[in-house]
């Protein structure tokens, strides 16, 4: 979009917010005044009147469910009022809540917008919707321009005489359509005519309905056109009566909406596509092997699970870099399909079947599963396992400039002889594939009963961290938290577990970790963490040293333990340590698993003086009415939305609100994972507090983190410390 275009939808434009929830009004604003937009806000349907008639604003976007007055009741006496057939109503509702949006057309909504909402391109939403509108009004109020502005709003003005049945295209249709110059038929039929023949009978329902009520008709349909060009077309009509108020006419618009029905199938495709390799997500892949099942149970077929992990692949990622990890999955994704296309076998068994039998996903990361339907023998599954892996690792793929060879393991399970619930069968298939690693890799494995290898694996693992704990092998390192807005002063650190085993050395958390917190492990080492951090607290200060607040992670069984809170006060007065020197992190999951008994949780933590924060904060969905009651003192923004501050502007956007909204609810915002100057300047300008990452320095163990404390603060140009102690 220009930024004439830009200038055209912002001057002046006033748009109504109407939302019983603050946070969320709040948001909307901060996202809409970023585009230039003045935005006024009603927090339910009875004042959203009022305010619309006294304001008489642009754009109003409204919620579905409010209090005294919801969504749909505000709509229609909006309409009912002066100046409300003109305005821009957009109703906001859930993502699968059809009966919503059917009742939001019904009661003359324009259009309507899903939750959760996207922020970054709410204010393209709204600027589009401004311009549709604008293109409206000239359509209605001036003739001359009509012709202009329905190209422009790609809209096509047409009129229907009850009369005589006749039908008349403004001279536009053409030219938005793309439609050559033969004869239209100018009848009602020929309208009905150019509808897909699955949405006649909606649509001329839905313009029966209108001319009976002498009401409005607004309708989402596609418009089959010369040489099977199809359209995506919202149509908006009006009855037209005489003075006896009898119909005599119906007129509308039909506007061409095939470019945003594209963005809403991109939507579609994110969130059940892999956007790496356009294969269908973990979630859609569920939803194909439950319907695999189902048609295996009723026919009396079999359906083969092969789990498929590439072998060696964080060592390519690791020495070359995740953009060549990335590249190496998109050469593997292409590879799997072409084997699996030319496969015999399959070809064999979709002929015998008569429907395609194979479906291949990406589950996430280097881990990808073929699932093979329709099979009346499982001999067939062999021969295909062999293929992928020969097609797999014949030739070399170049991924940053290197030859890289292929290899990869593959675990298979039988529907229903290795399990009759796709969760099961997944699990049994993970279990052989690293049966067939074990096995020298490259090479397949089904699954049988005896397989124990992955039981034993994490056995070993949780019996060799039982004895990290007991043997001292944990240690704490501690990564500086710094007041940006103070020149960088150091106010306190993350305390971060790491493994020191003997003969591996220092095992970072994501390896183990995961296995702790399935296991259970992550009770006693949570437990360790935080008793060696309030001793560590207490030897610095024995040494006149201050450390500030130093933070410490509870995982999700840790904070649901019975007697928690007495758990850390006892901790906090083993050590003679004053509770307002210790932050507890948690996650948005944690957190509101169970608001309503975690807030009590918070709440008693927050009495005695603890600080709270929630960690990695935007990366999982939080209810923000609730959020705004719970007792928190910051929000650490994740650094995954730091990284690309500064190149990716979605990014950006949500770390302003994020900041947008702690300041609302008076809360600290903490960046992680600042790595350079450039992230740190953004931050600071967009009135982030705190921040810590490599830029300052990485977790490190007491010793050096005490000598940090020496230091009277941070160069935050160079991120190094600097200065006097």
């Amino acid at each position: 979009m220009s930024d004439s275009d830009c200038d055209v939808v912002s001057s002046e434009r006033l748009i109504l917010v109407v939302d019983d929830d603050l946070a969320m009004r709040l948001l909307m604003r901060e996202a809409l005044e970023q585009a230039g937009l003045r935005v006024i806000e009603a927090e339910n349907g009875e004042q959203a009147v009022e305010v619309f008639s006294r304001e008489q604003p642009d754009l109003i976007l409204m919620d579905v469910q409010m209090p005294v007055l919801d969504g749909f009741s505000a709509c229609l006496r909006i309409r009912a009022g002066s100046g409300g057939d003109e305005v821009t109503i957009v109703m906001v509702t859930g993502l699968e809540d059809v009966a919503s949006i059917q009742r939001a057309y019904e009661v003359g909504a324009t259009d309507f917008i899903t939750k959760p909402v996207n922020w970054p391109i709410l204010n393209h939403r709204v600027r589009y919707l401004l311009r549709a509108a604008d293109a409206f009004q000239s359509l209605r109020h001036n003739e001359q321009k009509l012709s202009q502005a329905q190209l422009v709003a790609r809209l096509v003005h047409w009129e229907w005489n009850l009369a005589d049945d006749s039908w008349v295209w403004s001279p536009s249709f053409r030219q938005v359509f793309g439609v050559g110059w033969a004869p239209v038929d100018s009848s009602y039929a020929g309208f009905v005519a150019m509808l897909a023949g699955g949405e006649r009978h909606r649509v001329e329902a839905a313009l029966a309905r209108a001319i009976v009520q002498r009401s409005t008709c607004s309708i989402d349909h596609d418009l089959v056109l010369d040489d099977d060009n199809v359209r995506n077309v919202h149509t908006q009509a009006r009855v037209i009566v005489d003075h006896a108020g009898n119909p005599v006419s119906m007129q509308g618009i039909v506007q061409d909406i095939s470019e945003r029905k594209k963005a809403e199938e991109r939507i579609y495709f994110l969130a059940f596509y892999d956007a790496l390799t356009g294969l269908p997500n973990r979630q859609l892949f569920m939803e194909h092997a439950k319907r695999a099942l189902f048609d295996a149970d009723k026919h009396g077929h079999r359906v083969a699970l092969l789990y498929l992990d590439l072998d060696q692949f964080k060592r390519i990622n690791d020495t070359w870099g995740h953009g060549a990890g990335d590249e190496l999955l998109r050469s593997v994704s292409e590879r799997l399909q072409e084997s699996l296309r030319g496969s015999d076998m399959v070809a064999q068994v979709a002929h015998a079947g008569g429907d395609e039998v194979f479906s291949l996903s990406r589950l996430g990361g280097d881990e990808f599963t073929i699932l093979l339907s329709n099979l009346h023998t499982a001999s067939v599954v062999a021969q295909v396992a062999d293929r992928v892996l020969e097609h797999l690792s014949t030739e070399p793929v170049r991924v940053s400039g290197q030859d890289i060879y292929i290899r990869a393991s593959i675990g298979v399970a039988i529907y229903p002889d290795d399990g009759k619930e796709v969760e099961t069968l997944l699990k049994n298939a993970d279990t052989a594939m690293y049966q067939a690693k074990r096995s020298g890799r490259d090479t397949f494995r089904c699954y049988t009963n005896q397989m124990n290898s992955q039981f034993a694996k994490r056995l070993s693992l949780e019996t060799r961290l039982k004895q990290a704990v007991e043997r001292d092998q944990l240690v704490l390192h501690y990564q500086p938290k710094l007041d940006i807005r103070d020149n960088c002063q150091l106010v306190g650190f993350e305390a971060l577990v790491r493994w020191e085993q003997p003969g591996f050395g220092l095992i970072p958390p994501d390896e183990f970790i995961p296995i702790a917190e399935d296991s259970g492990l992550i009770i006693p080492i949570g437990e360790w963490v935080l008793d060696t951090a309030c001793a560590q607290i207490r030897e610095w200060r024995a040494r006149g040293r201050q450390a500030g607040h130093v933070g410490v992670n509870l995982s999700f069984q840790q904070f649901n333990q019975q007697g928690l809170v007495g758990q850390i006060l006892h901790a906090l007065q083993r050590h003679s340590v004053d509770p307002e020197a210790l932050e507890l992190e948690l996650t948005e999951s944690t957190v509101m698993h169970d608001v309503d008994s975690n807030t009590v949780i918070l709440r008693n933590l927050k009495e005695v003086g603890i600080s709270l924060s929630i960690d990695d904060f935007g990366t999982g969905y939080s209810s923000l009415s609730y959020l705004k009651q719970l007792p928190l003192d910051a929000l650490k923004i994740d650094r995954s939305f730091v990284k690309d501050i500064t190149t990716d502007s979605n990014d950006a956007a949500i770390i302003r609100a994020i900041i947008a909204l702690g300041k609302t609810l008076d809360l600290a915002i903490v960046a992680e994972g600042v790595e350079t100057p450039e992230q740190l300047e953004y931050l600071r300008q967009h009135g982030c507090d705190f921040a810590q990452g490599y830029l300052f320095s990485k977790p490190v163990p007491a010793n050096e983190a005490e000598k940090l404390m020496e230091v009277a603060f941070f160069s935050c140009a160079a991120g190094k410390a600097s200065g006097v102690g």
